[in-house]
C-alpha cells in the first residue's frame, strides 16, 4: 500500500448520481481527471472521511456494488483505507492512482447524514445545523427537545447529549433558520427518520439557535462479578473500546444510579451505612429488555403490576422510561406467565406524557385487589427478533416495531452471515445462497446490513435506517448455516440479546427445553 497525493481542498472528492450533493458515487479528481473508487475493500470509516471532507456531516451508508449507478470516466483508485480520523480521502492508505479495468460494477457510493455540529471543540459538539438541497441552515432553539437531541448524537457517531445549550451559545451562524421542527421519539437512527412540522417559530432569529455538546461515553457494564449485576464498571466509548472507571469519589450515590441504568436493584455493596429504598422497573419473559411481564422494584423486593385500569397510555410511559421507544400493545393479563411476589401496583392512571411510572397516580403501593393472572405485559417498538424462515437456513427476517419484515442482501458480507449464524446457535459459519422473493406485503426493514469484524453483536452491525432501502422484490437476503436445522428466534433490547428456541427438527433427537 502507498500513500497517493491529490490537489488541496474538498474539489477533488465529489459524490454524482445522489438525491442530494451528500449522497452518491464517489469520484476523484487526478491529473485533470475524474474517476470512480472500487468498493472492494470500501468501509463506513472511508464514507465518514469523505462526507466530512465535503462538509456533509457523518456517514450512515458505504454502499457498494455501484449502488447509484456506475462512475464516470475511468476507475482510477483500487483500494482504499481509512482509519476514519483524516480529514480528506488523500490522507487515506491506498493503491496507487491509476487506470483500472474498465468495469464499473463495483463503484463506493457513499450516504452523509446531513447534519453537522458546528463551531464546538470538536466534531461532537456545536451548533444543530441541518442540510436542505445544497444549503445548511441552523435549528430554532424553541424546536428542539432532548429527545431531538439523542438522535442527533447517535447519527453523528458522538453517543449521547449531556448538554444541550441555547441562545445561540455556539455563535449565529449564517444561511437561515429553517422552519421545521422535528418532532423525534429518542430512538430513531436519524433526524429524517423522525416526523417533522411546520415549526411555530417562523420568525426565529439567527442568534436563537440551539447547540450541543455529545457525551461519548455510550454503553456501561459490570466484568467478573458474580453475575450480571455485580463486578468491576467499565464503559464504552464510542461504541468502541471499553475501560475502567477511578474509583475516587465513587461513593454508594454513584453505584444506585448505575444499578437503576442496568435494570439491577439497588446497590448496598460499596461503603455506606444506609442503602436508600429506589425504584426501578422491568420486562420479563419476553426475551428482551423490551418485552415482557412488567415488574416493578419496591421496598427490597420485584413484584408486578394489576391489569385494572391499564391501557396503551401507562404502557407509553413503561416504554419511554425503559428508553424502548413508544408502545405497540397493551398485551393480555399474564401473557408473558404469570409472576411471583408482591403486586405492588393497581389501577394505574398514566396520561402518557409521564417520564416515569412513578409519576402517575395509582391505588397506593400494595393496595390491589387482583392475583398474578392479572400481570401486566408491555411489548415496545425498539423489541427486535431475528430469523431464519427455515430453522438454519432460508430467508433472512426481522421483527421490528410490531411487523415482520425483510433483509435486503445488499452489501451483506461473509462476517455478516456468520455472526447471524452463530448468534441463532446454527454454527460457528455459513454462505450467502442466493436471492428470495420478498414476503408478500412485509416491509423491508434493513439493507446495507454488513458486520465489521470486531462485531459482537448483530445489532451493533451498521446497516441503512429502518425502512431505508434501496432494496429489490429479487433482493431479499437467503443464507444457510453450517450447524444443525433448528428454528431459533434472536431478541434484542437495550441491553443485549436472548436467543430462545422455539421448536427444531436436527441432527439430535429429542425436544429441545
Amino acid at each position: 500500500m502507498v500513500f497517493f497525493s491529490l490537489s488541496t481542498g474538498s474539489a477533488d472528492v465529489r459524490l454524482v448520481n445522489g438525491a442530494s450533493p451528500c449522497e452518491g458515487t464517489v469520484e476523484i479528481h487526478y491529473k485533470g481527471e475524474w474517476g470512480a473508487v472500487r468498493s472492494i475493500i470500501w468501509d463506513l470509516d472511508d464514507a465518514t472521511v469523505v462526507c466530512r471532507q465535503l462538509g456533509c456531516g457523518s456517514a450512515i451508508s458505504a454502499p457498494g456494488g455501484s449502488h447509484f449507478g456506475p462512475g464516470s470516466g475511468s476507475v482510477l483508485l483500487g483500494l482504499v483505507s481509512c482509519r476514519g480520523s483524516e480529514s480528506a480521502l488523500r490522507h487515506c492508505r491506498t493503491t496507487e492512482v491509476k487506470h483500472y479495468a474498465p468495469s464499473h460494477k463495483s463503484d463506493a457510493g457513499v450516504i452523509c447524514s446531513g447534519v453537522r455540529l458546528v463551531g464546538g471543540s470538536n466534531l461532537c459538539s456545536g451548533r444543530v445545523e441541518v442540510q436542505h438541497g445544497e444549503t445548511w441552515g441552523s435549528v430554532c432553539d424553541s424546536d428542539f427537545d432532548w429527545q431531538d437531541a439523542e438522535v442527533v448524537c447517535r447519527q453523528l457517531g458522538c453517543g449521547i447529549p449531556s448538554q444541550m445549550l441555547k441562545g445561540g451559545h455556539f455563535g449565529k451562524g449564517g444561511g437561515q433558520v429553517w422552519t421545521e421542527e422535528f418532532q423525534c421519539q429518542g430512538n430513531e437512527s436519524q433526524v429524517f427518520s423522525c416526523p417533522k412540522s411546520s415549526t411555530k417559530s417562523q420568525n426565529c432569529p439567527l442568534e436563537n439557535n440551539v447547540g450541543l455538546v455529545c457525551f461519548g461515553y455510550t454503553e456501561f457494564r459490570l466484568v467478573n462479578g458474580s453475575d450480571s449485576c455485580s463486578g468491576r464498571v467499565e464503559l464504552q466509548w464510542l461504541f468502541k473500546d471499553w475501560g475502567t472507571v477511578c474509583d475516587l469519589y465513587w461513593d454508594l450515590r454513584d453505584a444506585t444510579v448505575l444499578c437503576q441504568q442496568l435494570g439491577c436493584i439497588p446497590s448496598s455493596s460499596v461503603p455506606s451505612s444506609v442503602t436508600p429504598d429506589q425504584h426501578s422497573l422491568r420486562l420479563v419473559g419476553g426475551g428482551s429488555d423490551c418485552a415482557g411481564r412488567l415488574e416493578v422494584y419496591h421496598n427490597g423486593s420485584w413484584g408486578t403490576v394489576c391489569d385494572d385500569s391499564w391501557d396503551l397510555a401507562d404502557s407509553q410511559v413503561v416504554c419511554r422510561q425503559l428508553q424502548c421507544g413508544t408502545t405497540l400493545s397493551a398485551p393480555v393479563p399474564a401473557s408473558f406467565s404469570q409472576g411471583t411476589g408482591p403486586i405492588w401496583l393497581d389501577e394505574v392512571g398514566c396520561l402518557g406524557n409521564e417520564s416515569s411510572l412513578w409519576e402517575c397516580p395509582s391505588a397506593g403501593w400494595g393496595q390491589h385487589d387482583c392475583g398474578h393472572k392479572e400481570d401486566v405485559g408491555v411489548v415496545c417498538s425498539e423489541f427486535k427478533e431475528l430469523r431464519l424462515a427455515e430453522g438454519c437456513s432460508g430467508q433472512l427476517e426481522v421483527f421490528y416495531n410490531g411487523t415482520w419484515g425483510n433483509v435486503c442482501s445488499n452489501s451483506m458480507s461473509e462476517d455478516t452471515v456468520s455472526l447471524i449464524c452463530q448468534e441463532l446457535n446454527c454454527g460457528k459459519s455459513g454462505h450467502f445462497i442466493d436471492s428470495a422473493p420478498r414476503r408478500d406485503s412485509a416491509p423491508y426493514w434493513l439493507d446495507e446490513f454488513k458486520c465489521r469484524p470486531h462485531d459482537s453483536t448483530l445489532w451493533h452491525c451498521p446497516s441503512s435506517a429502518w425502512n431505508h432501502t434501496q432494496c429489490t422484490d429479487s433482493k431479499v437476503a437467503l443464507i444457510t448455516c453450517s450447524g444443525k436445522d433448528s428454528l431459533f428466534h434472536l431478541s434484542e433490547g437495550r441491553q443485549g440479546l436472548d436467543v430462545c428456541v422455539y421448536e427444531g427438527e436436527g441432527e439430535g433427537e429429542g425436544d429441545h427445553d
